[in-house]
């Protein structure tokens, strides 16, 4: 959840294998492996020698050429991300709630300052958006990277709190990453629905760089999230599931493409559901994998 008043969780967030293809010996017409010489069978073609070689490397290189490309684009189409870095940041920490005073410390986010994390919410029953988030991020991951993609999380079950926002958007920075995203789940009024996307504002800091590539991001992402799990826009915030902050830490300090997903708001009942569901929260990550593939393998 990213709350206006609360600091976000900021996301600080391989080559093509060619076929070796050599050509096969090409023997002269009616000669033997082991009769008459090659000019021999060359004289009996009417053609030089060295004529006759050229033309059975010409041959072979013609017919290695179409294997060599089919093999180099079927091993493309499996592994489209080949040589792009993912960052995925999933949002708070189950630990928070027991270092407080750590994650109450104030951090500059560049045009003002903010704790370097929160709690984050949970549905009415207790099922916590730090849990939700580490388990679509982590099955996320594991799509990316079997298309190919270097992925780096922000943080891993074993991380005891944070990391502060600061840091999430520096794991991001330091990785250079072709993409970052941060995954939430809103804790808004149980009468409201429906996810949205976070985009950055130029603020005259590090991320106005990025604001154009991250909004095409965010496109992608929503677009192929809203087809991928029949999830409704918000009703209650952004415009067609889109909304611009300039307040969030991860986003304001990224060098690198970046958005937040708000995947639903955990306080709805009908929302919430699916999120306590496994097979619900593998679609949603096979849709967060589509969406940053659109947009990884897009003509920019």
């Amino acid at each position: 959840m990213i709350r206006r008043p609360l600091a976000a969780a900021a996301l600080a967030l391989c080559g093509v294998g060619a076929v070796a293809c050599g050509g096969a010996e090409v023997s002269g017409t009616g000669v033997s492996d082991t009769g008459a010489s090659a000019s021999t069978a060359a004289s009996q073609l009417g053609r030089p020698a060295a004529t006759q070689d050229q033309s059975a490397d010409t041959a072979s290189a013609e017919t290695a050429a179409p294997t060599t490309r089919t093999a180099a684009a079927s091993e493309a189409e499996a592994r489209p991300l080949a040589g792009k870095v993912v960052v995925i940041d999933p949002g708070h920490n189950g630990g928070n709630f027991r270092h407080t005073r750590e994650i109450n410390q104030l951090v500059d986010i560049a045009n003002q300052k903010k704790a370097c994390d929160t709690t984050g919410t949970s549905t009415n029953d207790g099922y916590t958006e730090a849990a939700f988030t580490l388990d679509v991020s982590t099955r996320l991951a594991k799509l990316l990277r079997a298309q190919g993609a270097t992925v780096k999380l922000t943080r891993t079950s074993s991380t005891p709190w944070g990391p502060c926002i600061n840091q999430r958007a520096a794991i991001g920075n330091k990785a250079k990453a072709d993409a970052a995203i941060s995954i939430h789940g809103d804790g808004a009024g149980a009468n409201l629905r429906g996810f949205h996307v976070i985009l950055p504002k130029k603020i005259g800091g590090p991320v106005d760089p990025v604001v154009k590539d991250s909004a095409r991001l965010g496109a992608d992402v929503r677009d192929a999230f809203h087809s991928g799990t029949g999830l409704p826009y918000s009703n209650y915030i952004g415009k067609r599931a889109l909304n611009y902050r300039s307040d969030l830490g991860g986003l304001n300090l990224s060098t690198v493409p970046k958005i937040f997903i708000e995947c639903g708001n955990m306080r709805n009942a009908t929302d919430a559901a699916k999120f306590k569901n496994p097979a619900f929260r593998a679609k949603m990550a096979r849709a967060l994998a589509k969406g940053l593939e659109n947009y990884l393998t897009s003509a920019r």
